[in-house]
């Protein structure tokens, strides 16, 4: 078959009918198309995890080593690095580039479970890469650890990621999965959102919001002091928070039939 071919049969919406390409031994390259698609989503998760730690984290490493951007200057960089992959690749993955917001998306039905390790595992692997970078490009030293670290308590690091988590999948339920909000301003509303998240808990729990930001790190440089806030917090948060959303979201149902169903979260996200 021809590129021409292959391009007229995607445009025909035929795509399910192309046959693979087969090896000698007559196994195919690619079982299904299904398989090419969800390789791209998980190609495009790792590329925008990468660059979303490469520029968040590495802003926080080049203002510790030559002091040239200050925190509410971090603070920009990440959310603008995320209003940028958002545009960049949400129409692809969705841009979840989060593990937590993987799971709260699983957990009300908005996307398949049996995709959920593979976007975990491309998230992790592009924190770890470009943890990796910064760590080979700066030659970054324990003491510019750019993990997330407690400052102060676990326990108030823990509310402070719960708190700021929720409003991140209040603000994504709402931009990105209700079809009467303005898809088009999805990436800003998430940007800004990350970006005053940092701006107030930057400095107490480092603002992680997504155990792939805290781990990857916390694996590069061997340091791993109340991990276990940043992998519990966010996610705790962001069930939350579209738990909260889903319970405003338009229904033509009476709220005595949804809190009489024997599953109430399936209940609140059919629409």
């Amino acid at each position: 078959m021809s590129s021409r071919d292959f391009r007229d049969n995607i445009e025909d919406g035929k795509l399910s009918k192309i046959q693979s390409p087969r090896r000698n031994d007559g196994s195919t390259l690619c079982s299904s198309p299904e398989v090419v698609v969800v390789t791209q989503k998980v190609f495009a998760e790792t590329v925008g995890t990468y660059f979303l730690i490469f520029i968040g984290c590495g802003s926080f490493v080049v203002d510790k080593k030559y002091g040239s951007i200050t925190f509410p200057g971090m603070s920009v960089a990440w959310g603008l690095i995320i209003m940028v992959m958002v545009y960049s690749v949400g129409h692809i993955s969705g841009a979840h580039l989060n593990p937590s917001v993987t799971i709260t998306f699983a957990i009300f039905r908005q996307f398949p479970y049996k995709q959920v390790p593979l976007y975990i595992a491309g998230q992790m692997l592009g924190s770890i890469l470009a943890s990796c970078t910064l760590c080979m490009l700066f030659e970054v030293e324990q003491k510019y650890f750019f993990g997330t670290v407690p400052n102060g308590s676990n326990v108030r690091s823990l509310v402070l990621e719960i708190i700021i988590s929720f409003l991140l999948m209040f603000v994504i339920s709402g931009v990105a999965t209700d079809n009467r909000s303005t898809g088009e301003l999805a990436g800003i509303a998430i940007g800004m959102t990350i970006l005053i998240n940092v701006l107030l808990a930057g400095q107490v729990s480092g603002a992680s919001m997504n155990p792939a930001r805290s781990l990857g790190p916390a694996i590069v440089m061997n340091e791993y002091k109340g991990i276990w806030v940043y992998l519990v917090g966010p996610t705790i948060g962001t069930i939350f928070g579209g738990f909260a959303y889903n319970l405003i979201r338009f229904t033509d149902k009476p709220l005595l039939e949804i809190t009489k169903s024997s599953n109430l979260l399936r209940s609140l996200t059919h629409r």
